[in-house]
């Protein structure tokens, strides 16, 4: 049956045993959606199991790929998604609402209930040999991870790469997936041009609170040996410390640093929790499961990085927070970054090598004959 208004936590709660390996307990419509639902009993006092939710697939056909962005505080203007949704299931994931753009839940929904898009390189490809199109470092990860598990079967992240590659177009990727390994044979010969890099996250390296945190992740030791592969590979590896959760995890900032540097990292960045529109509840949701002792004190700090508000989208300030306690995180990463020589920037990616490879019957100039 369907009602208006919001949902009781009761009515959209999923029980534990129906979601094994998932981050999020409950699968609440989007905020979009003018009708919600509940499950409700037929009448018949029988006893009933249900399963556990499992994870489905969809395939979409977009009609273009590389999104346009122009957010100020981030550096790079376009991205592209091989998938939407992530069965990585991080609670935290701020993407997660980009579900209730298709009527599905940011919850439950995001990370069982995702969306393939296998034209996509085709769909790269064509746009790229567009002479309106005027290059620059495509970002690919910035939203739901292209590494995800079902690119282990679909491959349409393998088979962007070989078009950009074929192209000669700066990429960066970011990932906590070690699939990426994978690619290597791609990546390690686009990063001997200056055209690619990648980004890998490391929250924790807790692997008990990872597991609860991002339930379908690698591990955080099998993630810092994705960075010594790719490291020795000769692609340059930015760590990521992201996100530092307040009371939580920002105990371990250094050590992360520290584990990141030994096993090859270039540089490292951090960003601070954000919990925009539905990640909010979702979160709070988690940490009263997980960690209900903690959830006051990881909320309290939040909010004082935020003028009261669980979330605040301001520009500059967004990813890392205002007040005493960024503050003082910014300065412990800058220290230990310092110190382990992870505090540089990496060289921008080359643009000047992008051409558009020919295709069977294109004729060839004189100067491609030579």
């Amino acid at each position: 049956m369907f009602y208006h208004g919001a949902m009781s936590h009761s009515q959209r709660f999923v029980p534990q045993d129906r979601r094994p390996g998932r981050g999020a307990a409950s699968r609440e419509s989007g905020r979009f959606e003018r009708l919600h639902y509940e499950d409700t009993s037929d009448g018949w006092d029988i006893p009933e199991e249900l399963p556990p939710l499992r994870t489905s697939v969809s395939d979409e056909r977009p009609r273009s790929l590389i999104n346009y962005v122009a957010s100020p505080d981030i550096p790079f203007d376009r991205t592209i998604n091989p998938y939407r949704g992530c069965e990585h299931g991080c609670i935290y994931c701020f993407a997660r609402p980009t579900h209730a753009y298709l009527g599905l839940s940011p919850g439950l929904d995001f990370e069982t209930r995702l969306v393939a898009r296998p034209d996509a390189p085709e769909v790269l490809a064509r746009e790229l040999r567009s002479r309106r199109y005027r290059v620059a470092t495509l970002a690919i990860g910035t939203n739901t991870d292209p590494y995800q598990p079902i690119e282990r079967d679909r491959g349409i992240m393998r088979a962007c790469l070989e078009v950009l590659r074929d192209f000669r177009h700066p990429v960066a990727i970011v990932t906590k997936g070690t699939l990426i390994e994978r690619d290597i044979d791609i990546l390690s010969d686009m990063a001997g041009q200056g055209l690619a890099r990648v980004g890998i996250s490391v929250t924790t390296l807790d692997a008990g609170l990872a597991r609860r945190m991002e339930p379908r992740v690698p591990s955080p030791a099998r993630r810092l040996a994705t960075v010594r592969r790719l490291s020795e590979a000769g692609i340059e590896v930015r760590l990521m410390v992201s996100p530092v959760v307040p009371a939580l995890t920002d105990h371990e900032l250094e050590a992360i640093l520290a584990e990141g540097a030994e096993a090859g990292a270039s540089a490292a960045s951090w960003i601070m929790l954000r919990l925009p529109h539905e990640v909010s509840p979702l979160w709070q949701e988690w940490l009263a499961e997980h960690y209900p002792d903690r959830a006051a004190r990881v909320m309290a700090r939040l909010r004082e990085m935020h003028g009261g508000q669980d979330y605040s989208a301001t520009w500059h300030t967004r990813m890392r927070g205002e007040g005493h306690y960024a503050q003082i995180i910014a300065q412990r990463f800058r220290k230990a970054a310092r110190r382990l020589g992870l505090d540089r920037d990496l060289p921008p990616l080359r643009c000047d090598l992008f051409r558009p490879p020919p295709r069977a019957g294109d004729q060839l100039s004189l100067f491609d004959a030579t």
